[in-house]
Formats: structure tokens, C-alpha cells, sequence
């Protein structure tokens, strides 16, 4: 009975703390965290469970889970501690209440740290020598003469040949007493978060890509997450040498207050264990410590980075309708060709030697080829990788377009596609192409969907992070995922077409699951909905996770081709009757259905039918523009006719580039020169931002003007502030 009374208070606890830190109403967290215990997925309880939880979004309730289960985590450490202490038999009230208001795992770790099994330390032997009593005489700091009180601990069998030999393991003994409080610590490591500075200095005479933090220095409270992965880096690999600078007497300061009473020979000796104990024990441990906090605080906000980025690429509006062609560039093994038709299957494959100069030949035999292409599947869009030789392919294309009508190009990042190409599930899908090939058809498929087809890979190989090998790659992986999944179902997934791959980030639906549903189409199709309760392995719960966001376009029921969900199936085709709908009339859209809301009353309608405003906000929404990609109201992606060289850029030329990657200290934009110009931050809006991304995202296309040109070193600096 009492420990379920205390997981009951733990659990209002945690809502309470949850409420507070994320300023929501505890009722909102409470419902979150009940569907959440109950197997519910982040997607599903966003989408379909709005009036519990007052509609959180997928971010928030991410951010919520991921603090629930810290706090969770605190509170099984801080019983292990209490367990631990009382086997000790050293558990006070006092130090159970201290316990009790721990707020982080740091003061936990505080607290238990004087009782907590340690390797031989000085001052363990000293006490095994039995100089405890004099430590404990010199803290009382009577007045009396040292020397003569420790000529009573000589004992050379003891290894305490003289007084100086047991006041220095007394000291030993007061230093690491210091060094073991809480209270002292937690003081010390408030002023090293204050007033610390990190400071790097080179460790080679080389020149390096650490120059700039060859001689830096800067305060902890400011340092940008960039910086210490930098600093870190160049740290491990032996360019620098990185220190926490510290105001020594302060800190000192601080300990004397603690334990100096007075002035006397004794209070002298416990001054100097204090020095001894900030110097060898306490700064180095809490340097350790400050340097792992910057670090996890730079691995959160990189992540965050690497988190918006890869949602934002993710979410790029798809170019549909076009047959294109895929362009994997090389030199000596030419250039690996496939054309795809609108939906990404593959028509044709080839291979064209255009990129070597002097191959005249070669080029001819490429270009009947492409135009051939061109007439027989109606090429309209050309997508080319951004690899090796891609400056030559686009030259080529470009040469060619007046003879391809209506065709117009764009250069795709390659990132990752070598990692797909030799992956198993490349293997499996073009069993009979080489691995340049299957790079060709994913690059075309990645211009014209690329959330369907950057699923196939592994996030971290996509290229739009920074410092991501540095990162924690559990908590990245973690971060990543949850990205994929929040997009994939955020778009939809039609069921009849989607790759296992794709099925497999659908809410409810894993790898496993999402091979028995592809196994399941291909041998029996899916007509509906329902149908998907035959796949093996999919049950009512899997069911109710995944059935709102897999869509059935051809299904005799138009509302299995929209997000409604089956459980409110009834309560849509209430709505539509009150609205004057037939249900048949909504498969090509009802545009006009919010309207007729509006005029009937739309509380009065979410009560009547008996449901929440919530869902029938979404529901009408859906009625409204059936199976609707939230990615279809983004800027299209920029499709080019011409080239550009680096050397035909000038300063303040204006250019429309896409923007490909944002991180702490600017954005990297492509212009259509090989080369990514850089935005800094200072110079991307014409106010102070904290951080690029309050300006653009990854996919923005953006008007800039060129600041300046470093052939040599392929930099471009770019500006979106037009000088006046």
C-alpha cells in the first residue's frame, strides 16, 4: 500500500513539474501522460486526441515525453540512493528531506556522494591510520598547537613517522570532507557557471581549421553550442589544448567562509586542507563536470538543429506529375541514366559518356540518347546529382534543353545516396541494377518526392547537421526518428503504393509490421481500410495507431482517401447529412463545407453530432480538400534553364538560391555553382536574431546578393540585406 502511494505522488508530482516547465495546465499533462502509459504513439495522440490533451502538438509532446521519463529516471535514482544509504545505516531525516527536494541528478549525485563506494583515497588511508580524531580536533579549531596535538598519532608501525606525517593525512581527511559537501559544491559549481571561462590555445605550431580558436577565450554562460563542438573536436584531435579559468580567489573565497572560524594554529591547518581541497579535488572534478554540461548542452541544441533541418527537407513540396530523368554523374564509368515516370517507377536505364573532355563522340552518342529518352517517355524534369562531375553533367544538360521542350533541370544532393544504393533494401528493390544505377533512379525519385524516398535512409547520412559524429548518437538517432515519423505522418501514406520502408514510420506500424503489410498487397490487395485488419500481426491496437494516417485512395469509401479516422467514420457522415452532403459527393472535395459550418454554428454542430470542436475543425478541413499534403502549400523548388560559374559571380550580383542547410552560425545556400554560398547570421535580416533559423529553413528560397568570391578556397559569402 505504501509504495503504491508513492508512485500515486510521484505521479502528481511529475504532472505538476511537467505543467510548470512547459506552461500547460496540469489536466493537459495528465491526459497526455495517461495516453502515452496507455501504448499510444506521439502521432496518433496529436491528431485524434485533441480534447484530451487541448491540443498538443507532436513537438510538445515529444519535449514532454522525453521529460517524463527523465524525471521518472530521477525519481527510481533517488530511491536507489535512499535504498543505499539505509543498508548503510547512515540515513538521517535530515538527509532524507534533502533527498526529497533533489531537482536534478547532479544534486542527487551530491548528496550521495561521501557515502558512495570509492577506490583508496588519501584520506582513507589516513583514517586506516587512525588520524580521524585529529582531523576531527583541528576542525573544532580550538586554540592549542597542532604539532603537539599530532605527537600523540606518531606510530611508525602506522607509517606515521612524525607530527607533520599525521597532520598531513589529518589534512587529508579535512579535504576530502570538503570536497564531499553538497552544499559546498553546488555553491561552487553556481559561481563556475557564472564566471567561468573557457579558454583553447594551440597545441601545434600548424596551421589548421581550429586557427580561429587558437587563442580564444569566452564565458561559459555564452558559449554557442558550434564552439564547443569545435573546441571539443580540435581538443581531441591534438590541435588544441582547452582549459576552465576560474576566479581562484573567489571560489577559495567561498570555502574559507564555510570552515574558517577563527585564526587560530588549527583553523590555519584546516585553511590549508581547503586550498587542497579546491585545488587537487573539488576545480578538478567540477571542470570535468562543467565540460560534459557545455557539451550535452551543445549536443541538445545541435540536435535541435539537426532535428528542424531534417524536417524541413523532409517536408519539401514534392514536383509531381513529371516523367524524369536521373542523372548520377562520373567521369570514367560516364554517367549512370534512369527515367521514372510520374510515380517513381523506373521506365529506362543508360549510360552516357558526356563529362570527359575531348569525347566528342561520346557526347554525341549521350545526347541522341537523352533526346530519345526525351521523345519516347516525355522527360520534363532532369534531376542531377551534386557529386563528382556534376559541374560538367549540368554544362551538358544545359546544352541540350533547347532540344528537350518543356524540360528544365535541377541539382539534387547526393547525400546519402551512395548509402542507399549498397544497402539491403536497394539490393531488394532493383535486384538486377548496379549500385550507380540504383543512385541514378534515387536521385529522380528524390526531386520528385523526398520523403519518400529519404526514408530509405539513414537520417545521420542525409548531410544537414553539424558536427553530427560528435553528437550522442543515441539520443540523435532518437531525436532523428522521431522527425521521420512526425513528417511521414504529418504527409500520409497511401497504402496501396508505399514502400515497406515508408509503411514501416507510420504511428503503430514497425519494420516487421510493414513487410506483412506489403506481403499482404501483393498477394490479396487492400481495397479498404478495413482490410488492413486481415494483415497478419495487425491488431486492434496497431489498428487504431496506424488506420487514420494510411490512405486508400481507390477504396469504395471515399473517407478511407482522407485523414478522418474510422473510429469517427459515423460522426463525418452525420456531418455531412446535417451540411446536405451525400457521402459520395466528397471524394473529389466539398470546398464549400467550412462555410456551411459556419452558417449552421459549429459549436452547435461538434455537440449534435457528439464530438469535439477539435476533431470537427479537422474534419472539415478534410471534407474540404480530401487526402491534402500539407507539403503542396510550401514554395516549389527552384527548376533552372541556365548555368552558372563561380567566376561569373560579382559583387553585389542578386541571385534566387534554395537554402540546403542552417546551422548556429548562418545558413549555406545553393545558387547553381557547385559551391554553397554562405549566409552569415550577421548578415541575414536587418534586426537581431538569436539564431538563423528564426529567418529561413532548410528548402526557403531566398533572394541574395553576393558579397564576395574566394576561388581559391571555393568560398562564396552571401547577403540577404540589400545594401542601400
Amino acid at each position: 500500500m505504501d509504495t503504491l502511494k508513492k508512485e500515486t505522488a510521484a505521479a502528481a508530482d511529475f504532472v505538476n513539474i511537467l505543467a510548470a516547465e512547459l506552461k500547460l495546465r496540469p489536466a493537459q499533462v495528465k491526459a497526455a501522460v495517461e495516453l502515452l502509459d496507455a501504448g499510444n504513439t506521439i502521432p496518433f495522440i496529436a491528431r485524434y486526441r485533441k480534447e484530451a490533451t487541448g491540443s498538443l502538438d507532436d513537438q510538445v509532446l515529444r519535449e514532454l515525453s522525453e521529460r517524463l521519463e527523465y524525471l521518472r529516471n530521477l525519481e527510481k535514482r533517488r530511491e536507489e540512493i535512499a535504498s543505499a544509504l539505509e543498508e548503510q545505516g547512515v540515513i538521517t531525516d535530515d538527509l532524507r528531506a534533502q533527498l526529497a527536494g533533489a531537482a536534478t541528478l547532479s544534486e542527487l549525485e551530491d548528496l550521495y556522494r561521501p557515502y558512495r563506494p570509492k577506490r583508496r583515497t588519501r584520506a582513507m588511508m589516513a583514517r586506516e591510520r587512525g588520524l580521524e580524531p585529529l582531523a576531527m580536533w583541528l576542525m573544532l579549531q580550538q586554540p592549542g598547537d597542532p604539532e603537539s596535538e599530532a605527537a600523540g598519532y606518531i606510530d611508525p608501525e602506522k607509517d606515521v613517522p612524525d607530527a607533520e606525517a599525521a597532520l598531513a593525512g589529518a589534512r587529508d581527511i579535512l579535504a576530502e570532507m570538503v570536497s564531499d559537501s553538497a552544499e559546498i559544491r553546488k555553491a561552487l559549481r553556481g559561481l563556475l557557471n557564472r564566471e567561468g571561462v573557457l579558454r583553447s590555445q594551440a597545441a601545434k605550431e600548424e596551421d589548421s581549421v581550429y586557427s580561429m580558436y587558437y587563442d580564444f577565450r569566452e564565458p561559459v554562460r555564452t558559449l554557442a553550442a558550434h564552439r564547443i563542438l569545435a573546441v571539443n573536436r580540435g581538443e581531441r584531435e591534438e590541435f588544441l589544448k582547452v582549459a576552465l579559468e576560474v576566479p581562484q580567489e573567489k571560489a577559495l573565497d567561498l570555502i574559507m567562509k564555510a570552515y574558517i572560524r577563527n585564526s587560530t594554529p588549527a583553523a590555519q591547518q584546516v585553511a590549508v586542507a581547503c586550498r587542497d581541497a579546491w585545488e587537487r579535488l573539488v576545480f578538478p572534478s567540477l571542470e570535468r563536470e562543467i565540460r560534459n554540461d557545455l557539451t550535452d548542452r551543445a549536443n541538445v541544441s545541435a540536435i535541435k538543429v539537426f532535428s528542424d533541418n531534417l524536417h524541413q527537407l523532409l517536408m519539401q513540396p514534392p514536383i509531381r506529375g513529371k516523367v524524369t530523368l536521373g542523372v548520377d554523374p562520373g567521369f570514367r564509368t560516364g554517367c549512370k541514366l534512369a527515367v521514372v515516370d510520374e510515380n517513381g517507377a523506373v521506365l529506362d536505364t543508360g549510360v552516357g559518356y558526356f563529362t570527359l573532355p575531348g569525347n566528342e563522340n561520346g557526347k554525341a552518342a549521350a545526347a541522341r540518347q537523352i533526346k530519345a529518352f526525351a521523345r519516347k517517355y516525355g522527360i520534363t524534369a532532369i534531376a542531377i546529382g551534386n557529386g563528382t562531375a556534376s559541374r560538367e553533367s549540368e554544362q551538358f544538360i544545359v546544352s541540350l534543353l533547347p532540344e528537350l521542350p518543356g524540360a528544365a533541370y535541377m541539382i539534387v544532393s547526393e547525400a546519402g545516396a551512395s548509402v542507399y544504393s549498397a544497402s539491403k533494401l536497394a539490393a531488394e528493390e532493383f535486384p538486377d541494377f548496379d549500385v550507380t544505377l540504383r543512385s541514378a533512379v534515387s536521385i529522380a525519385r528524390r526531386m520528385q518526392d523526398p520523403l519518400a524516398e529519404l526514408v530509405k535512409i539513414d537520417p545521420k547520412a542525409i548531410g544537414v547537421g553539424q558536427y553530427q559524429h560528435d553528437l550522442k548518437q543515441n539520443e540523435l538517432t532518437a531525436a532523428l526518428d522521431g522527425v521521420v515519423e512526425q513528417c511521414v505522418n504529418q504527409v500520409g501514406v497511401e497504402v496501396s503504393t508505399a514502400s515497406a520502408e515508408l509503411l514501416s514510420h507510420v504511428a503503430g506500424i514497425g519494420p516487421a509490421l510493414a513487410k506483412n503489410i506489403v506481403a499482404y498487397r501483393e498477394e490479396n490487395g487492400i481495397p479498404s481500410r478495413a482490410t488492413l485488419k486481415k494483415v497478419p500481426k495487425l491488431g486492434p491496437k496497431a489498428f487504431e495507431q496506424c488506420a487514420g494516417f494510411l490512405r486508400v485512395a481507390d477504396s469504395r469509401n471515399p473517407l478511407d482517401a482522407t485523414a478522418v479516422h474510422p473510429e469517427s467514420y459515423e460522426a463525418a457522415k452525420a456531418l455531412l447529412e446535417k451540411l446536405g452532403y451525400d457521402l459520395k459527393e466528397i471524394r473529389g472535395g466539398a470546398p464549400d463545407a467550412p462555410s456551411r459550418a459556419d452558417r449552421y454554428g459549429r459549436e452547435r454542430l461538434a455537440e449534435e453530432i457528439g464530438i469535439g470542436l477539435p476533431t470537427l475543425q479537422d474534419m472539415l478541413a478534410e471534407l474540404a480538400k480530401p487526402g491534402r499534403d500539407p507539403r503542396d502549400e510550401l514554395p516549389r523548388p527552384v527548376l533552372r534553364t541556365d548555368v552558372l560559374e563561380m567566376s561569373d559571380l560579382k559583387p553585389g550580383m542578386e541571385l534566387t538560391g534554395t537554402v540546403r542547410n542552417v546551422i548556429d552560425f548562418g545558413a549555406f545556400v545553393d545558387i547553381g555553382v557547385h559551391q554553397d554560398g554562405l549566409v552569415h547570421i550577421s548578415r541575414m535580416a536587418n534586426k537581431f536574431i538569436r539564431h538563423p533559423s528564426e529567418v529561413v529553413r532548410v528548402g526557403d528560397v531566398v533572394k541574395v546578393w553576393v558579397v564576395s568570391v574566394d576561388e581559391k578556397k571555393k568560398r562564396i559569402a552571401l547577403t540577404m540585406v540589400q545594401d542601400s
